[in-house]
């Protein structure tokens, strides 16, 4: 007797803006423009965008395989790009133009990238890299004219004029599900960046998981918000979650101030919005200024950093909203766990629960599971279709011996299931031999009304090795003092663990993914006291 079969149908990108294009052809891709007008397409239009991205791609000798990388912020032409560069089997290679010439050199020296594409601004910092990357050739320009950029060896292009002479819609897919579409550096907090290489298959069943009900729920009734960057583990997949479903997708380009997100909010109708904790302290501070309300939006989704307990609750307070927290990382594409709306304390200090397709697990230093898995603290491990298994360039597996990802993260899961990132281990200080979490000490002190953001870090002491000092940012200069921000520990946390300095700053400093830049701080501040 012979068995039945199912169809073989790789689960490869170009499928789900295909997807989008025939079953929500009208759905809009919505870009806001530097100097406030609005770009406008549906996914029917944007698909065939895409495939003439990828005819002129291959007239410029581009073959599958072969790194394209981006410098673009979040808008209509990236999103092009993305799909054209992917759908045709090349690798999107997405930089972060927050990061020095140097910096972005350096990754794409790795990469091998023959071409950049870089928004209109960031033309000057492409060129300068691409001068010191070897491998580049060619830069193409979206969303504006290159002006009076030149290079000495390399060709500066709008790639729009060259997009007006490309009829070429070449086939998508036909590669295995299994090629990589995606490259990605990590942040490099502990070293040099590490490449993390995201496939078709992986992408698209991250995707899938993002639509779940106790996910990020988007479906086809949503206006979905990214502020969190396409070049920031891939805008947390929104880009292919959101034609996938049919939502709108709404990009805010360059400026992600409370101002502009708030007045693109209510232009659109956002009822999803996504990014990291900084940039909805921006909106919320916008509204509580001018007034201003943004009926539309239902819910937040917070990750890349902690989320203060006291931000939580005036975002739910005063914009009526539900708030979901997250957690990830580069390595996991990025979506690790997400608080699920049925939840209903959904407290900041949760990351959520994992969604079908990941899984966690909770070890000693050395990697052995915990014999109690449930409310005990230790070093987050995980694996599933998403998550790294070797870095790029790499021939050495990033897995341990039972095929699980050490995170770097401290945590424990709760009696229900919902993780709570507890620290991470290079944060850690150890103050005359033994360990404080800097985390703890943050979550307290950040739930304060008058405080905007705090962190916590190690300064040197010649008695103790490292001493804690609280670094913040507050609402009002004179609203607090520093012995009451040190008192709120009193009782919350052990004595010798509380700070021994405050360092009040007019402005936290925010690395370029948009968490607070604890390696800025430690630099300037985490040296010994004189």
């Amino acid at each position: 007797m012979i068995d039945g079969a199912m169809q073989a149908y790789a689960l490869t990108l170009d499928r789900i803006l295909t997807h989008g294009a025939k079953w929500h052809p009208s759905a809009e891709v919505v870009s806001a423009r530097e100097d406030g007008r609005i770009d406008r397409i549906g996914y029917a239009a944007l698909e065939d965008r895409s495939r003439r991205v990828s005819g002129l791609l291959q007239s410029l000798g581009t073959k599958p395989g072969d790194r394209v990388a981006t410098l673009a912020w979040n808008s209509q032409a990236h999103v092009e790009a993305w799909f054209g560069v992917m759908g045709m089997g090349a690798v999107c290679h997405t930089l972060n133009p927050r990061l020095t010439a140097e910096q972005l050199a350096w990754m794409v020296d790795r990469s091998g990238a023959r071409i950049v594409i870089a928004s209109a601004d960031l033309a000057p910092l492409a060129l300068e890299l691409a001068e010191r990357a070897q491998s580049v050739e060619r830069v193409l320009v979206i969303d504006g004219r290159p002006g009076n950029v030149s290079g000495e060896r390399l060709q500066v292009d709008a790639l729009e004029d060259l997009l007006t002479a490309i009829d070429d819609r070449p086939e998508w897919g036909g590669f295995d599900e299994t090629t990589p579409c995606g490259l990605c550096f990590t942040s490099g907090t502990t070293g040099n960046p590490k490449g993390v290489t995201y496939t078709h298959r992986a992408s698209f069943l991250h995707a899938q998981r993002l639509l779940q009900v106790d996910a990020m729920a988007v479906s086809c009734a949503d206006s979905v918000l990214a502020v969190v960057p396409m070049f920031h583990a891939n805008a947390w997949g929104l880009p292919f979650a959101a034609p996938a479903a049919g939502a709108k997708l709404v990009l805010p380009g360059r400026h992600t101030d409370g101002a502009r997100l708030a007045k693109l909010i209510r232009a659109e109708s956002v009822t999803v919005a996504v990014g990291v904790p900084t940039v909805w302290l921006g909106l919320l501070e916008h509204l509580e200024a001018t007034g201003e309300d943004v009926p539309s939006l239902q819910r937040i989704v917070v990750g890349g950093a902690p989320m203060p307990t006291a931000l939580m609750e005036r975002l739910e307070t005063r914009l009526g909203v539900k708030v979901q927290t997250t957690w990830g990382m580069t390595e996991l594409s990025p979506s690790g766990t997400v608080t699920p709306l049925s939840d209903p304390e959904r407290p900041a200090f949760q990351s959520g629960r994992p969604t079908l397709g990941i899984d966690l697990l909770i070890t000693d230093p050395e990697g052995n599971p915990l014999p109690q898995q449930r409310d005990t603290e230790g070093n987050l491990r995980v694996r599933g279709a998403a998550v790294v298994e070797r870095y790029f360039g790499e021939t050495e597996s990033a897995l341990d011996s039972n095929g699980w990802f050490d995170t770097g993260d401290l945590a424990r899961i709760d009696t229900a299931g919902n993780l709570v990132i507890t620290g991470r281990a290079k944060d850690l200080i150890k103050s005359g031999g033994e360990w404080i979490n800097p985390v703890e000490i943050e979550a307290v002190v950040g739930a304060l009304p008058e405080v905007s953001l705090a962190a916590v870090i190690g300064r040197a002491d010649p008695k103790w090795g490292e001493r804690p000092i609280l670094l913040v940012e507050l609402r009002d200069a004179d609203g607090v003092t520093d012995e009451a921000l040190l008192a709120s520990l009193k009782g919350r946390v052990a004595s010798w663990w509380i700070p021994d300095d405050v360092v009040r700053l007019d402005s936290m400093p925010l690395a370029a993914t948009g968490k607070i830049d604890k390696i800025r701080l430690r630099g300037q501040y985490g040296g010994a006291s004189t």
